[in-house]
């Protein structure tokens, strides 16, 4: 059940739970003694950062260099698949005490269907498919974020899911930036759900 009266998003929360605590990410700049910046991220919010950098990695590469569209299958295959499996390592613990791991299988169900169509696409030379992979992945990345938020109870996923459907029909308005844009919409979104604190069910 969503709690409409909780805030869908706001600054991190210093008092973390024990789940939240297993594998923390302390960040500290100083000069001195004076602190400059400080950020810390859960092993949830490294997962966000992991796919962020994966996403605008994959995508600024499509758009930006003259690489074989097989070579960048190979090598997106590989790299998604490495991050499934970190992805999974960096949960663990966190799904486990909340009894969410089947969102984690979920992700990597979506992940990996992402791929094979992708690349029966581009080995297969399917046109329909090539021409629709970034509607292919706002699609695929929507979903995974509806059922999230609906699993977790969670309003902030939900609103993420809506903004990437949203995001492919705008696709029609940014023809030769597909790549970027959608790169930029999936990216900002996962750097954006690591910095702040969004709303779920109590532990």
């Amino acid at each position: 059940m969503f709690k409409i009266s909780q805030p869908i998003i706001r600054f991190k929360q210093k008092e973390l739970d024990i789940q939240d605590l297993c594998g923390l990410l302390k960040i500290y700049g100083r000069i001195g003694q004076k602190t400059l910046f400080y950020r810390f991220y859960t092993r949830i919010d490294q997962v966000f950062l992991l796919w962020g950098i994966i996403t605008g990695v994959i995508f600024a590469t499509a758009h930006f260099f003259p690489i074989s569209w097989h070579l960048q299958a190979i090598l997106w295959s590989i790299l998604t698949l490495v991050g499934s499996v970190i992805m999974a390592g960096l949960t663990h613990f966190w799904v486990k005490v909340e009894q969410l791991r089947w969102i984690v299988y979920f992700w990597i169900g979506l992940m990996i269907m992402g791929l094979v169509l992708t690349d029966m696409g581009i080995f297969g030379g399917i046109g329909i498919i090539l021409i629709n992979l970034c509607p292919l992945w706002l699609g695929l990345t929507a979903i995974g974020y509806v059922v999230m938020g609906i699993g977790m109870s969670s309003q902030t996923f939900m609103i993420t899911g809506l903004i990437h459907l949203f995001a492919i029909q705008l696709l029609t308005y940014f023809v030769q930036w597909q790549f970027l844009f959608t790169g930029f919409v999936m990216a900002s979104c996962l750097f954006l759900l690591a910095e702040l604190q969004w709303d779920m069910r109590p532990p």
